[in-house]
């Protein structure tokens, strides 16, 4: 922390090629996403949901792993309060079927079909549209705390390096191959708070600074503003990714996802609060710059001495 302070690194220096690698990944996170296309998950485009119960407690792993390698690799496994399994997958032809209540039992000893439900492309493309729904509301809602907040040039500048976040996370799972389900969508919006929670810390420095500093060069203030926070971030970051590297690791497929969600949109919001956020508002503030402060009015002096 003093060694930054004392060396004052210009971080910042060349603020405009920090635009064009934002822009750069933007881009290439959306080509990305054309080409290798959204694996929407069962939840948005409809399946067939059977609900079992067994004899025994089934190992959901265990049986993950023996349905992925039947042929049904997105099958979604849950376990109920009293000890049922739910499975929702694709459509089920008789022979996957048979091999899916065939796995079932094997791993709890014995299983009875509780429920079974055709999940429509109808409801679906509702769910999808809720889905959406949600993440519009929350884009908004960010906007508009930020615009009243601070002024519209920061407003903006943090609303830009949100959208280069989600971007870039989209990005590398739709060219992973992972898929897009409610998991990824509470992911999304986990990631959408803390990159505007990040780009808000600094940005009240920032704004602390210009105030302390009114007559420096707008590229001066975020810099030094950016290297005053810049440990909180690293520290934050680091944490974060640390308790996410181990929920990766540890957390079995059905958190796999989820975590790595999270780690991707640490490690990315980290960055693009400093190197996205930081240098549009500069660009921002260099093309609208703020109102002069009006001077005060002269007072005058009247014949009896007194100051009006």
């Amino acid at each position: 922390h003093e060694w930054v302070r004392e060396a004052r690194p210009q971080l910042l220096g060349n603020w405009k090629r920090w635009i064009i690698v934002s822009a750069t990944l933007v881009v290439l996170a959306g080509v990305g996403l054309v080409v290798s296309g959204a694996n929407l998950g069962l939840e948005f485009v409809g399946g067939r949901l059977v609900e079992y119960s067994t004899d025994e407690r089934v190992d959901i792993d265990e049986l993950r792993t023996v349905l992925t390698e039947g042929g049904l690799p997105r099958a979604l496994i849950q376990e109920t309060g009293d000890g049922h399994v739910i499975i929702r997958t694709e459509s089920l032809d008789d022979a996957q079927e048979q091999f899916v209540l065939d796995s079932v039992a094997a791993a709890g000893g014995s299983a009875a079909m509780v429920r079974d439900q055709f999940i429509g492309p109808t409801l679906g493309v509702e769910l999808r549209n809720r889905a959406l729904t949600a993440l519009g509301i929350a884009v908004l809602v960010q906007l508009a705390y930020l615009a009243i907040r601070f002024r519209w040039t920061i407003a903006l500048s943090s609303v830009l390096a949100m959208v280069h976040d989600v971007a870039i996370l989209v990005g590398v799972f739709a060219v992973f191959g992972k898929t897009f389900d409610g998991v990824f969508l509470a992911a999304l919006l986990t990631v959408i708070g803390y990159s505007v929670n990040d780009s808000v810390v600094i940005f009240d420095r920032i704004r602390e600074t210009m105030a302390a500093r009114p007559d420096d060069d707008v590229q001066e203030v975020v810099n030094d503003a950016c290297l005053q926070t810049l440990p909180r971030t690293i520290n934050t970051g680091m944490g974060a990714m640390l308790i996410l590297v181990s929920l990766y690791v540890l957390g079995g497929d059905t958190l796999a996802d989820f975590a790595l969600a999270l780690l991707i949109g640490t490690v990315v919001g980290s960055y693009s609060s400093i190197f996205t956020a930081s240098p549009i508002a500069i660009a921002l503030e260099k093309r609208f710059p703020r109102p002069e402060p009006e001077p005060e009015p002269k007072k005058k002096r009247r014949a009896d001495g007194a100051v009006v």
